[in-house]
Order: structure tokens, then sequence, then C-alpha cells
């Protein structure tokens, strides 16, 4: 038995239906099963309470959720952070999708239609204010 407690959290990628739960949770904050399930049923058909439910519960076993017990209604909140698990996604889509290459990935994002104006001017400037740093 290990005295020093291991960061699951490191390399942890979750399912599309758990990013879906995340989403709810970093967007909202702490919540309620029934929220959530509410809020997922706004973007899907119909999903089972029961299916969210234990859902839920799951994450909370892989250190995704944190679980409130302390009222009648237990309150879930994200165990992870945002930043880190889409940085986590995003590093390993680059890693498989562009040989860990950024640069090829920010190519491929800009040579396509659904790159505005707007948006290639708000990363122009992103690039100026990293070559002042």
């Amino acid at each position: 038995m290990s005295l020093f407690k291991k960061d699951n959290n490191a390399d942890l990628t979750p399912t599309k239906t758990e990013m879906d739960v995340l989403e709810v949770l970093w967007q909202y904050g702490p919540s309620t099963v029934r929220f959530v399930h509410d809020k997922l049923n706004e973007k899907k058909e119909a999903v089972i309470y029961t299916s969210t439910l234990k859902l839920m519960q799951v994450m909370k076993e892989k250190g995704m959720l944190e679980r409130d017990e302390t009222n009648m209604k237990h309150i879930y909140s994200a165990a992870v952070e945002e930043s880190k698990v889409k940085g986590n996604l995003l590093g390993r889509f680059v890693d498989s999708m562009y040989n860990g290459s950024p640069s090829d990935l920010i190519v491929a994002l800009l040579g396509n239609d659904k790159t505005s104006a707007d948006e290639l001017k708000k990363i122009k400037e992103l690039l100026n204010k990293l070559d002042d740093k």
C-alpha cells in the first residue's frame, strides 16, 4: 500500500457522455442529479433519470465528481478542472491527428472556411501579445 495518493486525474479522459455532465457542472456549479439530468435532456433525446444518476455515481468513483451528502439532496460538483481536462483532450488530439505539432493544427484551423475575419483578428492580437513577452 502506497503512502502517497496518486493523481488519478492527471491522465483522465472522460467519455462524451461524461464530458456532457462535466460541462453542465462547470457552467452551473454544484448541482443535483435532477438539475444535471434536466440540462442533458435539453440537449439530447430523452435521457433516463436513472442512467444519469448511475453515470454520476460512476464518475464519482472515478474521481471526476465530488458529492456533498450533508443535505437531503446530494449535490455533485466537478472534481476536475475544466482547463486540465480540455488541455489533456487537446494534447491527445494534437498528438494523434497532427503528430504533436500545434502549428500543423493551427494551419488546419485557419485554412478552413469557418474562420471569420473577427476570429483571425483575435488570433493575431493573441500572437502579438505572446511576441511581447
